[in-house]
């Protein structure tokens, strides 16, 4: 059963998928799973007929025939390719990257540049007396 993934109100960001552990029922849970590890911006590590691959996800083809994935395995140089049916489970083990990197993030990282620029042209002219 593919695990849970909690969302905050919309004012926040939405849970990342770091730690989260995925195993599957069906081919549509695999194929679930598989697209959510393609969009995560950090390793995970695949059990692949029982052996544990950890790598990062950067391409897949769903409509292959076998269906399959590219990997970056970590600490090779040559990409593996997966079919999707071999993968029975995926744990997204590396850093998130993308987390807390939204746009609500990036809005309040200009305010604060933004009012430190103002302080500082305030401080500036109060010292020449301006004001």
């Amino acid at each position: 059963m593919p695990a849970e993934v909690k969302t905050h109100p919309s004012n926040h960001r939405p849970a990342s998928l770091q730690g989260a552990v995925f195993t599957f029922t069906t081919e549509q849970e695999r194929v679930e799973a598989i697209d959510k590890a393609f969009d995560y911006r950090g390793d995970v590590t695949l059990t692949v007929n029982g052996e544990q691959i950890e790598g990062y996800i950067f391409n897949r083809n769903a409509k292959a025939s076998p269906p399959r994935i590219e990997v970056f395995v970590k600490g090779s140089e040559v990409p593996k390719v997966i079919p999707y049916a071999e993968v029975t489970a995926i744990a997204f083990t590396g850093k998130d990257t993308a987390d807390g990197k939204s746009w609500d993030a990036w809005v309040s990282k200009k305010e604060s540049e933004r009012k430190a620029e103002a302080d500082k042209i305030k401080a500036e002219a109060e010292a020449q007396g301006h004001l």
